[in-house]
């Protein structure tokens, strides 16, 4: 099993998983031109997707599904909450998951992991190919026992460091959004997710990415350097995702 991003951050996220020959795509917030281009970028086509899996209605993360779906033929496949996001134009090929109850894609095993955040009916997901874990969490605004629970064993984590909360106090946002960002329904703070990799005891991580870092109230020093606190590890082994580049292949 591989992964990658096409890219990370309040202006668009997509993320590619792939094992044996299939590949889902994790959200597409990037219009159709510009996910094309990232796909190209990574080596793989529309052609490649199996299906597309939406983790909220938001529209860094659902704003282009729907046109990259119809024009590619491509299943969607989210929550009836998230769902309600297409109620204007839906994809061809839309299907409901419960947000409870795991189901595959070709070798790929998906467990979705309900979160809190300020969405319809939000989740993430883990993914497994039956040899190793992956799993990908990110838009919570704090860490549920379930969700230490579902990302137990993972042998690589993708992981919201959204704010260095000083940062986030003193920076240029209007105070509601300060509130809702650093809320319990908002984004995860570099320490949060820093604790979450702490509570999973993370002796198995053989690769940890740092996601959805915003570009107003954090940096990528500042995120790496919380999660190897957490991890016992030098910063340059936390990797992230960005915004432009995204994140190039990374195997397990």
């Amino acid at each position: 099993m591989r992964f990658a991003w096409l890219g990370s951050g309040s202006r668009g996220n997509a993320a590619l998983v792939e094992s044996d020959g299939h590949c889902v795509m994790v959200d597409c917030g990037f219009g159709l031109k510009a996910a094309e281009l990232r796909l190209a970028r990574l080596g793989r086509t529309p052609a490649d997707v199996d299906a597309i899996l939406v983790t909220h209605e938001h529209s860094d993360h659902i704003g282009g599904v729907g046109r990259f779906a119809a024009k590619h033929r491509i299943r969607v496949m989210s929550t009836c909450g998230t769902a309600r996001g297409f109620r204007a134009t839906p994809p061809p090929r839309l299907e409901r998951i419960s947000a409870h109850e795991a189901f595959s894609i070709g070798p790929l095993e998906v467990t979705p992991m309900p979160v809190p955040h300020d969405a319809h009916e939000p989740c993430q997901f883990v993914f497994s190919d039956g040899a190793v874990k992956l799993g990908i969490v990110t838009d919570l605004g704090w860490v549920t026992a379930h969700v230490v629970e579902t990302l137990r064993g993972c042998d690589a984590l993708a992981v919201e460091c959204n704010h260095d909360e000083a940062m986030l106090a003193t920076g240029p946002y209007p105070l509601p959004l300060r509130r809702r960002v650093g809320g319990d329904l908002g984004h995860l703070s570099n320490s949060q997710a820093g604790g979450l990799l702490a509570a999973l005891q993370p002796g198995r991580l053989r690769h940890v990415v740092a996601l959805h870092l915003s570009e107003a109230n954090n940096t990528p020093a500042l995120a790496q350097a919380a999660l190897a606190g957490a991890l016992g590890c030098a910063p340059a082994e936390v990797a992230v995702a960005d915004q432009e580049a995204g994140l190039a292949w990374r195997d397990l």
